[in-house]
């Protein structure tokens, strides 16, 4: 393969069209066109199409970009490497992070990979968890952090390790809080909710919650991204939910205040590996950090808490 050709796709690619890719690349359109043809030809596949006067990636040209940023990242690596000789070798540890996460959460089971040594590098990648599988499938990734456990509808043989499981808490901002608090859960009923996706693990819960006590808030934001609706949560726009093991920090970080808590359907937070027994010294720091100590603190308790026997965990 002609690496100039990789070269001119991956600027197009991050460019969006070849007129604004010639001005980076000082090259006429004409060459760059000629040469993404000739790329395309290798590949026996279109990796742009177009959509107004922007060129857009076809699937087989997102499939050639991630490969793309991948060579000229290590390209660089070995250019640096050159330059700046470093006694040990940084030893990377790539991480897929399902995105409904709580960002929280994420750096709390991140954090003791960072206490390995100076030689260790986390590389994070965010998506959705079917993405993070395929990738951890072709060992582009170490491990895999979700909020469910790899099931049979995945199609991809891996192993799931339970980190931890934790309640939920509700919070508003202290306007809102005042309102709702007295009387919890009851008095959710027509309370403004920014609700996860019906299709997550939280979401599902929620719901299910939400009919057994026969209660129907008034339901203003819902979607996946976990960061956006604490974004809302803070602006004042309604009531959101928060594993319980980290209700202090956002209370503290945050100003928000809790409402109530639910303690009958647990939060569960899985490492999906591709291996049983687990040897990687990141992998290994992250679930047995989560196991020893994060999840081990002992969770808050007063009267606002709504608390039934739990589901026994179908997993492992």
């Amino acid at each position: 393969m002609n690496f100039k050709h990789l070269r001119y796709f991956l600027v197009v690619a991050q460019e969006g069209s070849i007129n604004r890719a010639s001005e980076k690349l000082h090259l006429t359109p004409q060459t760059i066109s000629g040469q993404l043809k000739l790329l395309e030809h290798e590949l026996g596949t279109a990796l742009f199409k177009k959509r107004g006067r922007n060129l857009i990636l076809t699937k087989a040209g997102q499939h050639a970009l991630n490969y793309a940023e991948d060579i000229f990242q290590l390209g660089d690596e070995l250019q640096q490497s050159i330059d700046n000789p470093a006694p040990h070798k940084q030893q990377r540890f790539n991480i897929g992070i399902a995105d409904v996460l709580p960002k929280l959460i994420t750096y709390h089971l991140l954090e003791p990979a960072l206490k390995l040594n100076d030689a260790s590098r986390l590389i994070c990648e965010e998506g959705p968890l079917p993405s993070l599988l395929a990738d951890l499938a072709t060992q582009k990734l170490d491990l895999v952090l979700a909020d469910r456990p790899l099931d049979a509808s995945f199609h991809i043989r891996g192993y799931n390790h339970l980190l931890g499981e934790c309640g939920l808490s509700f919070f508003a901002t202290t306007t809102v809080a005042a309102t709702y608090r007295a009387n919890f859960p009851a008095s959710l009923e027509g309370a403004p909710m920014l609700m996860p996706s019906a299709e997550t693990e939280r979401g599902m819960g929620l719901k299910r919650w939400f009919e057994r006590y026969k209660i129907r808030p008034d339901i203003r934001v819902e979607c996946a991204d976990t960061a956006l609706i604490e974004a809302f949560g803070l602006s004042g726009a309604g009531i959101f939910c928060a594993p319980t093991v980290i209700e202090q920090q956002m209370t503290r970080q945050y100003g928000v205040e809790v409402i109530g808590r639910m303690d009958d359907i647990r939060e569960r937070f899985y490492a999906i590996s591709l291996e049983r027994r687990v040897s990687h010294p990141g992998v290994l720091a992250v679930c047995n950090a989560a196991k020893m100590a994060f999840f081990d603190e002992a969770e808050p308790s007063d009267k606002a808490v709504i608390s039934e026997s739990t589901a026994s965990d179908h997993q492992q």
